[in-house]
């Protein structure tokens, strides 16, 4: 069983997306996602799936339009991630096969992207709403919703993430920012599982 872990390679290149996402799926976390504000994602996501594409999934982030989803399915992608919750993008993401990971942050935007057929909820930015509201969102949502917190969650704090209703998170600068090596971004990477596992995510 996948961990409810998403490497999220912000600002990756073509050029070393295949070597990052290969170091980042090696330490066990087997979602990945390139956002599409990064230097040419779909060349870097259609590269990652050539490589890598029979032991992870990889996806796109900071998906805002139909259009992108389209895109992303024709270079092998398998799960949208976005930071708002726009059931039309929603939608059209369920109606291609792929995975849906809006993001959310009020009961009504969750409530609104579960309609939508949302898989799982992506409270954004997680820093700002706090385990607290984590908790309270919890409290009223299906017990069946996976939340996951992105933004401000780290190894550091997953233990009281978790405790207060989080089922899985989306690592950013902590895992990789331009710059950093694949070998850095393992070792970030691997350090993120032994957290993880050590709560029994």
């Amino acid at each position: 069983m996948s961990r409810k872990l998403i490497g999220i390679l912000r600002g990756v290149t073509p050029e070393e997306a295949v070597a990052v996402a290969g170091a980042v799926i090696d330490a066990g976390i087997t979602r990945v996602e390139v956002p599409l504000n990064s230097p040419d994602p779909f060349n870097s996501i259609a590269r990652m799936v050539e490589a890598h594409g029979d032991r992870a999934e990889i996806g796109a982030g900071t998906v805002l339009e139909i259009a992108q989803v389209g895109w992303l399915l024709e270079v092998g992608g398998r799960f949208v991630v976005s930071p708002n919750c726009d059931p039309e993008v929603i939608r059209a993401t369920k109606a291609l096969g792929l995975g849906s990971y809006p993001g959310v942050f009020t009961a009504s935007e969750c409530f609104t992207a579960l309609k939508a057929g949302a898989d799982a909820l992506k409270v954004f930015p997680a820093e700002v709403m706090g385990p607290a509201g984590v908790k309270a969102l919890r409290a009223v949502l299906p017990a069946s919703t996976d939340i996951y917190a992105v933004g401000g969650a780290g190894p550091e704090n997953f233990d009281t993430w978790v405790a207060a209703g989080a089922a899985g998170f989306g690592l950013g600068s902590s895992l990789y920012k331009p710059g950093r090596t694949a070998e850095e971004t393992g070792a970030a990477a691997r350090a993120a599982v032994e957290a993880f596992d050590g709560i029994g995510g």
